[in-house]
């Protein structure tokens, strides 16, 4: 099948709307998909000639019966194939240094050890994450009002910096997160787990796909959320996936399932409740969480398909700020809204959990009618499903802003009651919950706002 160049536009606040053009090069046993990101601007046109993967897509729900995994006729058997394989990054009990004698002094020199192997990690993620901003810009592009988006990043970023600090810190020196568990066999195939306080029976549990512009997604960008909702009495599992060049659209989704089967397998022995497992995906996450969850539903219903988690052990898919894919052929493998279209799939699309998605009114990155559009679609072909809008807000409002501002916040609250529906003594807690304190002062989280490039 010949090459097919598909237009998909970037709405940008202040700016013109920057077209991109997105290449799907279908082979005849293994379809790959492209992206290839140019504008009108010449100059950042002949800079990015040669990336690769795709753009995105959401999801949605109508119902807030959701309904308990329990329910689906062999749900048993698929929490009887359980897997073994886990590593921690963090795991400091084996710095105890306990040699027989000395016991004070090897203590402190243990700890000295243990406090200087975390600054190292520290420092490490540090260094990826500032090569991956490198990387985010070397793909956009070298053209004037790209360095000044990239500037403005900066800023931002500079801006919301107490927040990032008292957020690391958290994510770095905590004990209740463990970093870096190993899922898979690829570089990237690790999750951070962050767990509530306390430890008084199994917990409901999330599985977080961050979101990046699949090329920047990192599972540390879910550590706000995952602080957050632990204090909640509620388990977080961010999963770290393979982002372009590294791999294409099709190993982020098979990472994405990777990790999704290692918590529904595994996650009981975290703590976690196996039957209420919630899946989540902010942005770019949320379309590779969609198309992940559609792939499993569709590998359900296919003859001698082997798999390692059920689409049934989800309770509700939760989709923030996720992103639209247009092509109704070239990209269809990767468009959830148009595969839930085909009458091939209708017995997959049955199997769907309720899908909720989230999204700001003022998100000029991905505009809310993608969310809406989902939400209808699934809606017609009989998935429960609702998109829920929140007037004014930004794409990096309800992910950042709003969580660092503290006190009440719509989203998370939404988000929380959802989980927390079907435990009386949950939701009890929750209307004590103290309000969250404030990470960054009103006027910086208003400043950072009027300058995001996003």
């Amino acid at each position: 099948m010949p090459s097919q160049i598909l237009p998909v536009t970037y709405h940008h606040r202040g700016t013109e709307a920057a077209a991109m053009l997105i290449k799907a090069e279908i082979e005849r046993d293994d379809p790959t998909t492209s992206l290839l990101i140019s504008s009108e601007y010449e100059d950042v046109e002949k800079a990015i000639t040669n990336i690769k993967p795709v753009l995105s897509r959401t999801s949605s729900y109508n119902n807030n019966n959701i309904t308990s995994p329990n329910d689906s006729p062999g749900l048993g058997n698929c929490y009887q194939q359980r897997r073994r394989r886990s590593a921690s990054d963090n795991s400091l009990s084996s710095l105890s240094g306990s040699n027989g004698s000395g016991a004070a002094s090897s203590a402190g020199g243990s700890r000295r050890h243990s406090f200087s192997k975390d600054v190292g990690r520290a420092a490490a993620e540090t260094f990826l994450v500032t090569r991956l901003s490198f990387k985010l810009l070397r793909y956009l592009g070298v053209g004037y009002r790209w360095i000044v988006r990239f500037l403005a990043l900066g800023c931002y970023s500079l801006l919301l910096l107490p927040g990032f600090i008292q957020v690391g810190c958290h994510y770095f020196f905590s004990s209740q997160v463990r970093r870096g568990i190993v899922y898979g066999d690829q570089p990237r195939n690790r999750l951070d787990l962050y767990f509530p306080k306390s430890s008084d029976g199994p917990k409901p549990v999330v599985a977080f796909i961050t979101g990046g512009a699949w090329i920047i997604g990192y599972k540390a960008w879910g550590s706000l959320l995952g602080q957050q909702l632990s204090e909640r009495d509620i388990i977080v599992a961010c999963i770290d996936y393979r982002n372009f060049p590294q791999g294409t659209i099709k190993d982020m989704v098979k990472d994405a399932s990777q990790g999704i089967s290692f918590v529904c397998n595994n996650i009981s022995e975290y703590g976690g409740d196996p039957d209420r497992i919630y899946l989540m995906g902010q942005s770019a996450g949320a379309h590779i969480a969609a198309c992940t969850l559609l792939e499993q539903a569709i590998k359900e219903t296919g003859e001698e398909e082997s798999t390692t988690w059920s689409v049934s052990q989800i309770r509700a898919y939760f989709g923030l700020s996720g992103g639209i894919m247009d092509g109704e052929e070239s990209l269809r493998q990767y468009s959830p809204e148009v595969l839930v279209q085909d009458p091939n799939t209708r017995h997959a699309v049955s199997l769907l959990p309720p899908i909720i998605l989230f999204h700001g009114t003022a998100d000029y990155s991905i505009p809310a009618d993608a969310s809406k559009n989902f939400a209808n679609t699934l809606q017609r072909v009989g998935v429960r499903a609702e998109s829920i809008l929140y007037e004014g807000k930004t794409h990096t409002d309800l992910f950042l802003q709003d969580p660092m501002r503290g006190r009440k916040d719509d989203m998370f609250e939404d988000i929380v009651a959802i989980i927390h529906a079907d435990d009386q003594e949950a939701r009890a807690k929750d209307a004590v919950a103290p309000p969250r304190r404030r990470l960054v002062p009103e006027f910086m989280l208003k400043l950072a706002r009027s300058i995001s490039p996003f």
